[in-house]
């Protein structure tokens, strides 16, 4: 996100903790972009139940399918339950294509990253995860493989993000490309 796209997605938080009480919503900025990995990590710090969910805060992933990821949990006791852009006979872009052949994971959106996860289960995980950018999600499903997690799926609809641009350019394609054969090579 940039800085404008933050001070957006932090005045939206500001007004729901108005809205629902500092006890439901806790917004606790970072001094500055420092990836998704340390994002994550910054957010653990603060967790105070069994369960994570992670997901984008410019609504690309909507909160209306939380409750499906709960009961999606609830039913098989999952480790992890990820959203999935591709269940039944949805598309599938080369970027997770590319690293599902690849990685051979069994989840069908490597790079999605609305996800549910046990509190114990991210934190063992996050612990081990090397890559940055846009491999991180990746690593995020291919360690929880490797530990031996169970992982489930939810169907979701993904929409353009609202606030800020894309970041995706010729460098980032590039470092995806290098950072999947990594995870290949290594795992």
């Amino acid at each position: 996100m940039d800085s404008s796209s933050s001070i957006r997605v932090a005045k939206v938080a500001k007004e729901l903790i108005a809205l629902y009480g500092e006890g439901h919503i806790i917004l606790k900025p970072r001094a500055g972009k420092l990836g998704l990995g340390t994002a994550y990590v910054h957010g653990l710090q603060f967790v105070t139940g069994n369960f994570v969910i992670i997901m984008d805060a410019d609504f690309s992933h909507h909160p209306k399918f939380i409750p499906e990821f709960i009961r999606t949990q609830k039913s098989h006791n999952y480790d992890v339950v990820t959203g999935t852009r591709y269940s039944g006979n949805g598309g599938v872009y080369g970027a997770n294509f590319l690293a599902s052949t690849l990685l051979r994971p069994r989840v069908s959106d490597l790079t999605g990253s609305f996800r549910l996860y046990k509190k114990e289960v991210l934190e063992k995980i996050i612990s081990v995860v090397i890559s940055k950018g846009y491999v991180f999600q990746m690593e995020m499903m291919v360690r929880a493989r490797q530990f031996g997690y169970t992982i489930g799926e939810v169907p979701i609809t993904f929409v353009d993000r609202v606030y800020g641009e894309s970041k995706m350019g010729a460098n980032e394609i590039i470092q995806f490309a290098k950072g999947v054969w990594q995870l290949f090579i290594s795992v």
